[in-house]
C-alpha cells in the first residue's frame, strides 16, 4: 500500500469513533453491531461485555467484518472502510493497559466506570486482512482494494 492510501485510512479511522462489526453466529448467519472503537495504526480494538453474543461468535470464529465511514450529507461526500479482518480476545495486561489509556483519552467519560465493570469486558484486538477504502468524492462507487 502506498504511504496516500496508508494515511488515508489513519485519517479516516481517527475521524470516527463508531463501526459495526459483523462476527458470524453459530448457526452461520452474520450478526451486526455498532460499537465504539480506538485504534493504534491499522489495529481496531473495542471493549464488549465479556458474555456478549459478539465475544461468543468470535470465540469460535475470528473472522469478522466491519465498516467505518465519515459523517457525510452526499452520497458523493462519503469516505469511509470496509475490512475484513481478524479479531482477538486480549489477554496480555500490559496491552490492555495501552488500550485502556488510549480508550480513556478519546473516551474520557469511561473513567466513570468502576473496576468491577472493567472486569466484566474484554477487549479485542481487530487486524485487518483486507481494506476497502471508498471514497465517493473522486466518483461515487470508487474503491480502492488493499491487502494486508
Amino acid at each position: 500500500m502506498d504511504s496516500a492510501t496508508h494515511d488515508k485510512i489513519l485519517a479516516i479511522l481517527g475521524g470516527a469513533s463508531e463501526m459495526t462489526i459483523a462476527t458470524v453466529r453459530p448457526d452461520g448467519f452474520p450478526q451486526a453491531t455498532t460499537v465504539s472503537y480506538v485504534h493504534d495504526g491499522l489495529t481496531l480494538y473495542f471493549g464488549t461485555a465479556a458474555d456478549s453474543q459478539k465475544a461468543r461468535n468470535i470465540a469460535l470464529n475470528d473472522k469478522v467484518s466491519l465498516t467505518v465511514s465519515l459523517p457525510y450529507d452526499r452520497t458523493e461526500e462519503i469516505l469511509g472502510l470496509s475490512m475484513g479482518a481478524r479479531a482477538a480476545r486480549v489477554t496480555d495486561k500490559a496491552e490492555i493497559a495501552r488500550v485502556g489509556e488510549l480508550m480513556l483519552k478519546r473516551f474520557p467519560e469511561g473513567a466513570d466506570f468502576g473496576p468491577d465493570e472493567a472486569d466484566a469486558i474484554a477487549i479485542f484486538s481487530v487486524k485487518p486482512v483486507v481494506i476497502s477504502v471508498l471514497d465517493y468524492r473522486n466518483t461515487i462507487g470508487d474503491t480502492e482494494l488493499v491487502t494486508i
